[in-house]
């Protein structure tokens, strides 16, 4: 079988959800409710990420990439994983509900070719979001950037799909996983529905657990 990673973005590659960031920066502050209302299902997670960067006014765009990048720490042991990807040539995918406008900037250092993510326009008032990503035939959760559809996708019946991630948007994408990689969130809801996973807190943590089953999976 032949090893294709998906890679959560926020949280996972960075020490810190970008977003969040954002909004405790320069939202107002009913962005919190609405962050509770996506953790908690009650609104689905297009819904609540549209309504926060909705709240951002779209003039300020270069503060809010310069800010990201003054502040974004990238995860332990990316570089390194990133290079044993390539030099193994293991197909990998960042899939991120975070937005193109921070993502690729931070990303740039490290010469990646996939990045599925959201697309923000800045030609109104306030930010609207795009999501070219959205849930297929087969995903009635309202996703956003739907990971399971991304995966369903790009993967094949002889791929072992391998899902990294730490949060509630990397949830049912670790439920069709053939290996799951979760820390913070997504660690606490694997262990509350049963789904088999590996904890990490660096991406050396993810490299050995990779190196250690390639003689299997391969």
């Amino acid at each position: 079988m032949r090893p294709i990673i998906f890679c959560d973005f926020d949280g996972t590659v960075t020490n810190s959800d970008n977003i969040i960031a954002l909004m405790k920066q320069f939202a107002a502050p009913e962005w919190e409710a609405i962050a509770e209302a996506v953790l908690s299902k009650r609104i689905s997670i297009r819904e609540g990420v549209g309504n926060m960067f909705s709240l951002l006014e779209s003039g300020q765009k270069e503060k809010y990439i310069d800010f990201l990048l003054e502040h974004t720490k990238i995860r332990e042991g990316f570089a390194e994983f990133i290079d044993f990807v390539k030099e193994n040539e293991i197909r990998f995918y960042i899939i991120s509900g975070g937005m193109d406008f921070f993502i690729e900037p931070i990303l740039k250092p490290f010469d990646l070719k996939y990045i599925y993510c959201n697309n923000a326009k800045f030609d109104e008032e306030f930010i609207r979001i795009e999501w070219p990503n959205s849930c297929d035939d087969k995903c009635s959760n309202d996703c956003g950037c739907c990971k399971p559809s991304i995966m369903r996708n790009l993967a094949g019946p002889d791929d072992f799909t391998i899902v990294i991630g730490d949060s509630i948007t990397d949830l049912e994408a670790a439920k069709k996983a053939d290996l799951v990689l979760a820390r913070d969130f997504l660690k606490r809801k694997c262990e509350q529905e049963g789904i088999a996973h590996l904890p990490f807190e660096t991406f050396h943590d993810c490299k050995a657990a990779l190196k250690n089953r390639l003689e299997v999976i391969i």
